[in-house]
């Protein structure tokens, strides 16, 4: 299960007209990419469960087919918290041995085999992907043993008050029993209301440390950044189909450029840089417009949007009218 319901309020205002899984990231969703990850480690069907933007969502991922899956879609009468969303799909997973659950805003190429095969040696009810962190107060941390064994979480604690520095990534594998934690019907959370629920009730949980890279794309500049470390190659990830890459420039397909591109700059699929513009270190989602004699620098471009400007050098966010003139 992808988690896909979520409104996203800390990337606005790129979020009022896509909700968060449905953003682009190098041109592509970055549900995308967890969908190719998800691929790439075996697996082939999954379930999304919607709510804000709900048909954005279905729209802009489609049936799976585009990145080798095929995609069931649970749509959410209100937000019901992960753990409430997980147990309304119960049946997708009838018969499973495991319940494997991501964050659909999530960038990583974590190992999700390595997850899956300690979940089964060491017989865990719960096996959590967790990557060391240096500012634990931005995180859930897991208190670990030699072992693995989970014995206690804290919510984002201090660094001087953090007894682990393990940030829980929100990569899970479940046994089939871990629903039967989940009430019927009620907003649930897996970190808040599940994991503890499971420690108390004598449960083994276990964590599974990973190097790899994990991000949240949750703001602005976790946003920006993504882009950056894909280009850098800090994380593997598969450009779109009829995507190119030149430098540190990826021109997606259908593009036209006859302006200059410069710096780390996405040009997504039917954007147009006019002859005459320039775009240095910026983002243009598909169809975007950047008109003659305009100079855009560190800045991102919405879906169909055109921007021009023709009194020196801007950035900013432009997503929802054809702005500045």
């Amino acid at each position: 299960m992808i988690l896909g319901a979520g409104v996203g309020s800390r990337l606005d205002p790129l979020t009022r007209s896509l909700p968060k899984p449905a953003v682009p990231v190098v041109g592509k969703p970055v549900i995308g990419h967890l969908c190719d990850l998800l691929r790439r480690h075996g697996v082939t069907e999954i379930v999304i469960n919607v709510h804000y933007l709900a048909d954005r969502l279905m729209e802009t991922v489609g049936d799976g087919s585009a990145y080798g899956v095929k995609i069931t879609y649970a749509r959410e009468d209100r937000l019901w918290g992960d753990a409430g969303g997980l147990k309304r799909v119960s049946e997708f997973f009838a018969g499973e041995e495991q319940i494997l659950v991501l964050g659909g805003d999530d960038l990583t190429d974590m190992d999700i085999g390595a997850i899956v095969r300690a979940h089964h040696a060491k017989d865990s009810a719960a096996t959590i992907g967790v990557t060391p962190v240096e500012e634990t107060r931005e995180f859930g941390v897991a208190v670990v043993n030699d072992e693995g064994i989970i014995s206690a979480f804290q919510e984002k604690p201090k660094p001087e008050e953090a007894l682990s520095n393990l940030a829980n990534t929100g990569i899970y594998v479940f046994h089939p029993k871990v629903l039967d934690y989940i009430p019927e019907s009620t907003f649930y959370g897996l970190g808040r209301d599940v994991l503890p629920g499971l420690l108390a009730a004598g449960e083994r949980l276990v964590a599974v440390p990973s190097d790899a890279y994990w991000m949240d794309v949750g703001n602005l500049t976790v946003y920006k950044k993504a882009q950056r470390d894909i280009l850098d190659g800090r994380v593997f990830a598969e450009l779109p189909v009829g995507a190119t890459r030149e430098g540190d420039v990826v021109l997606c397909a259908g593009c036209d450029v006859r302006g200059k591109v410069e710096g780390y700059s996405v040009i997504g699929a039917g954007a147009v840089v006019e002859a005459g513009a320039v775009v240095r270190d910026s983002i243009l989602w598909d169809g975007a417009v950047v008109k003659a004699g305009t100079y855009l620098e560190n800045g991102i471009v919405g879906a169909g949007v055109t921007v021009s400007c023709t009194h020196g050098a801007f950035g900013g966010i432009f997503v929802d009218a054809d702005r500045p003139e």
